[in-house]
Order: structure tokens, then C-alpha cells, then sequence
């Protein structure tokens, strides 16, 4: 499947000795799953190892206990440093971390980039990007996010702008991705082949198309945030309220096994790859204990708003794979479960909400500005992404890990210095002091993340204890984005009718990153098309047949 002239195009991204490496690959991968025609890729966002383990076990999800008798149960599947949505999909669908692709957070930052407003690009460099609900048009001027495709176009205030060889720019999110996708490539090199993807923020979600801006085939265009013309609340309110949003993108699995495009109104061909997110167990993990959510112990035993939300995604499951079985497609259809992301803390135990004390701390000592004055935190509206905030600032980004922009890249060492020094959970201090948490900076920050002299990589990540919410919110007991063990380690099934010696676990330390190149090797793709698999070195995941040679 190699082509000179795509595999020239590729060295002008990433390198002419990533290329030679690349080319002397063997792109021909036979064995256990040499029919596999399509491949289903299914994120049940919050889904730990535990969760499956404890639900097979108990029989509480038959249907994903049957896809693992045909296929392989990994039981140390990690998320590759952070976990927020962004980086955990990026992950699933190019190959890389952060690292490679670029994608730290929905919220984030890029020194390079220019204020939306600006698009001449003669203002000061250094931008609070958001691709989030907001990304799309009802969320200009702060409106009300009243439909489900988000208005049907981006919001041109949540745009930045670059200078691309000398011309402003504006970057969309597919622009903002800095690595090809698995959608990409397979449109590529699958003659006749067809994509389609569906997630929770309808614009924001624009970058799985890869730098081509044309990846996915069908992209379903569905908002989370939005209102629910049928009740006037949002879909996020309640988590049997999200699954009235999860049951779309059901819908639309199975408009597409059908063959039919994802809103079921033309036909298409079955895709070749596909998937969707899954929120409504994110959402009861994240549902206060008060209001029987989350979990009932360390144990990983669920809380009632738990149990009831991995029964949904069962059924919800079983309804996608008895619709392949009825059209014929189950004996060729590659299913991956999996997750962005898990979910911290399960142990309640250790919660803690002591508020944005990092944030607190920086502005204390004149790190950001000590009135809050950053990035979208100061707007004319009021309200994120109105292309109005403030350019040049750096930035903090906060959930259970904090991931800080500084706005004096020179006060570095004095920043971490300060941290060190407030380490405990007793005002001021940031909550870091015991044996998991840590400060990253220096080489081993850009052994994982890249060097924050590209302009993206964070100055300084904190990761705090595990348990600690850098919030005071009393919404929400759980939640994600840093590398504590309950958000980063995640179950993954990899299911096929045709692999060897199926129902197996495997122990292997694996990361997500791993699932993109085994999908392409799947499709008898070369994985090294992936440019996130040349930059880091993926390997597939092992015990499929699929092993490096």
C-alpha cells in the first residue's frame, strides 16, 4: 500500500529518517485477523479496567462479557500522561500523546497564536484557545446553545489565527491538530473506503478530520451542552438525560450498519471505520455521592447512578452488535471498547476540594496576573470564546491536574521553587505532597510532553494528590484530565471472531496510543503512515496477531 509520492509528502512533515524507517516495514500483516473489512471503535468515556473486570465478573454486562470470549481483555491499558477528553481520543486515533499530535486539553494554550479578532496578526502572540461547545456558532456573543448541531457552523469568535509562510491564517481545529488521524489515512489507502465518527461537542471536535480537514466522511455534528428542545434543559442535567444524547449516537451506529449516512436520511456504504463517545457514565461517575452517585467503595463497587449507567451502555452495545449480526457485518467487524479517560477518585474517601488553590498561589506571587486578568478570563461578554479576551498572558488550566502557561517564561525555576514550598493541603498550599504527585518540568516534562519552547507544551504540569479537585464545586466528586491511576487506567477490549486463542487477558503494559497502528494493521495498512506512530515509536498492541516483526 505504499505510494511514493504520499510517503515524499509525509517526509516534508515528519522527516526524511522517520520515512527511511518507515518504508522498510513490512505492510502485508496476515494471520488471526486478515477479514476484518470494518472496525468499530466505541469510547465509554469514564470506563475503568475495574469496571469491566468487576461487570464481566459479576455478569452485569453480558454483552461486552461476549465480545470478550471473541477477543482479547487488556487488563493495564493506560492513558498516555493525561487523560483530559482531547488528549485521551487523540490518543485512540493517531498513535501519539501530546507530545506528537499537540492536544493538552478542550481549554488550552499556544504561544504562537494570535486573538481571533486579530486577523492580521499585528497584535501580541499567545492565546487561550477553546475548542469546546462553545466552538460552535450559538455560542458566539455567549448565546444560549440551543441546538443539537450547535447552529451548523463554527463560531468565528472561538478562531485564532497563525502566520502560515507569512499570511494570517485562521486555524480551525483540524488546523490545530498537529499529527494525521487514523480517518485520514485509511481514506488514503482503502480504495472506496468511508468514515464516520461521532462525539460530544459538535464543532469542538472538528480536529479528528486530521490537517487535511477531511478525514471523517461523516462526522456527526451533536452537542452535549445544548438544549433539549423536549424538556428546554441540557442533556447534561441528569445521567439518564444523557443517555437520551448516548441514544443519538446509537441511533446513528446503526443508521450507518444499515447503510445509511448517520442521520439515517441517505444511503452511503458501511464504513470501513467508525465509532462514537459515550457519555452517560462519565456523567454518574462525576454525580455527587449525596446524590448516589460515583462509587460506593475502593473497591470499584458502583453507586446506584453507576450500575444503572453501565446497564445502559451494555444494551447499548448489544443493540450495535446485533444490528452487524443481522446485516452480516459481525464476522468482519474489528469492535474496540475502550475510554479517553477514567475517572478520580473512586475512593471517596480521599476526596478532596479545597478549591483552585494552584491557581490561587500563582496569582499570589504575581506569576499570572493577581486580579485574574488572563486569557478568556477577561471577556467583554463575560462569557468564553466572544474573541475577546486577553492575548500574552499565559494561562492555568485546572481539574485534578494543573497545567500552567507561565506569562515570564524566565520565572520558571522561581515558580517551581514556590510550589515546592506549598505543598501541602493547608492553605496555601497546592495538595501535592504525597507519593503520587509530583511537579513535572525540565527533561522529564519534554520526554513526555515536548519542550514548551514549541509554543504549546505547558511550562510546568502539577499533578496533586490522587483525590484532590482543584475546585470547590460541590456538582461534581469526580472528575479527569491528570495521570492519578483512576483516570488513567482504562479498560480495552479488542474483539474479532477471527483471532486465535480469544477470551484472553493480557498483563502487558500497554498504552491507548497502541490502538490506532493495530487498526490500521487490521485493514492491512501500514501503521507508519500514522505520523504520531514514526514520532514515538507506537507499536500495535500485542496478542492479536498483529506483533512487530
Amino acid at each position: 500500500m505504499e505510494n511514493t509520492t504520499r510517503w515524499s509528502r509525509l517526509g516534508a512533515v515528519v522527516g526524511a529518517g522517520a520515512v527511511a524507517l518507515a518504508g522498510m516495514q513490512s505492510t502485508a500483516y496476515a494471520g488471526d485477523m486478515k477479514d476484518v473489512k470494518h472496525v468499530l471503535l466505541i469510547s465509554f468515556d469514564g470506563l475503568h479496567e475495574q469496571d469491566v473486570a468487576r461487570c464481566i465478573g459479576s455478569n452485569a454486562c453480558p454483552n461486552l462479557a461476549l465480545l470478550a470470549k471473541s477477543g482479547v481483555t487488556y487488563t493495564n491499558a493506560h492513558t498516555p500522561h493525561l487523560s483530559d477528553s482531547f488528549p485521551g481520543l487523540t490518543a485512540l486515533v493517531t498513535g501519539g500523546s501530546p507530545k506528537s499530535a499537540g492536544l493538552f486539553y478542550d481549554v488550552s494554550y499556544d504561544r504562537t497564536l494570535y486573538a481571533p479578532l486579530d486577523s492580521h496578526c499585528k497584535g501580541t502572540q499567545g492565546w487561550n484557545v477553546v475548542f469546546d461547545e462553545t466552538t460552535g456558532i450559538d455560542g458566539e456573543n455567549g448565546g444560549a446553545l440551543v441546538h443539537l448541531d450547535g447552529g451548523g457552523a463554527f463560531n468565528p469568535q472561538a478562531i485564532p489565527y497563525a502566520k502560515v509562510n507569512g499570511v494570517c491564517t485562521p486555524v480551525y481545529p483540524h488546523n490545530y491538530i498537529k499529527t494525521n488521524t487514523v480517518f485520514e489515512v485509511i481514506k488514503e489507502n482503502i480504495h472506496g473506503s468511508r468514515t464516520a465518527w461521532a462525539d460530544k461537542h459538535a464543532w469542538g471536535y472538528d480536529w479528528v478530520n486530521g490537517p487535511s480537514g477531511k478525514g471523517v466522511d461523516d462526522l456527526a455534528r451533536t452537542e452535549i451542552n445544548s438544549i433539549d428542545p423536549k424538556t428546554g434543559t441540557y442533556y447534561l442535567d441528569t445521567y439518564t438525560h444523557t443517555e437520551v444524547f448516548d441514544n443519538i449516537h446509537v441511533q446513528a451506529l446503526i443508521n450507518e450498519i444499515d447503510g445509511l449516512d448517520s442521520t439515517g436520511k441517505t444511503s452511503a456504504p458501511v464504513p470501513t471505520m467508525f465509532g462514537t463517545n459515550f457519555q452517560t457514565l462519565s456523567v454518574a461517575q462525576k454525580s455527587p455521592v449525596a446524590d448516589q452517585g460515583g462509587y460506593l467503595d475502593a473497591d470499584f463497587t458502583p453507586g446506584p447512578q453507576v450500575a444503572a449507567a453501565i446497564t445502559y451502555l451494555d444494551n447499548s452495545l448489544g443493540r450495535v452488535v446485533q444490528e452487524l449480526k443481522q446485516r452480516n457485518l459481525y464476522a468482519s467487524t474489528l469492535i474496540i471498547v475502550t475510554a479517553k479517560h477514567g475517572q478520580s477518585p473512586t475512593d471517596h474517601s480521599k476526596l478532596v476540594k479545597n478549591g483552585d488553590t494552584l491557581t490561587k498561589l500563582l496569582e499570589a506571587n504575581n506569576y499570572l496576573d493577581p486580579n485574574g486578568n488572563f486569557g478568556q478570563n477577561n471577556t467583554k461578554t463575560g462569557n468564553l470564546n466572544d474573541g475577546t479576551g486577553l492575548s500574552g498572558t499565559g494561562m492555568v488550566q485546572t481539574d485534578d491536574v494543573g497545567l500552567i502557561w507561565l506569562r515570564d517564561q524566565s520565572q520558571k525555576d522561581a515558580v517551581v521553587k514556590t510550589l515546592q514550598a506549598n505543598l501541602s493541603c493547608n492553605a496555601p498550599g497546592i495538595c501535592a505532597d504525597g507519593p503520587q504527585a509530583y511537579i513535572l518540568t525540565g527533561d522529564r516534562l519534554a520526554d513526555w510532553f515536548g519542550t514548551p519552547s514549541n509554543g504549546r507544551t505547558p511550562d510546568i504540569i502539577v499533578q496533586p494528590n490522587p483525590g484532590v479537585i482543584y475546585t470547590s464545586s460541590t456538582a461534581k466528586d469526580e472528575e479527569h484530565g491528570g495521570n492519578a491511576p483512576d483516570d488513567s487506567h482504562l479498560g480495552l477490549v479488542v474483539s474479532f471472531p477471527g483471532i486465535r486463542h480469544a477470551g484472553r487477558t493480557d498483563d502487558h503494559y500497554v498504552f491507548t496510543t497502541q490502538v490506532a497502528p493495530t487498526i490500521l494493521s487490521a485493514l492491512d495498512v501500514d501503521p507508519h503512515l500514522l505520523h504520531a506512530v514514526q514520532l514515538e515509536g507506537t507499536r500495535r498492541l500485542p496478542g492479536l496477531g498483529l506483533d512487530e516483526k
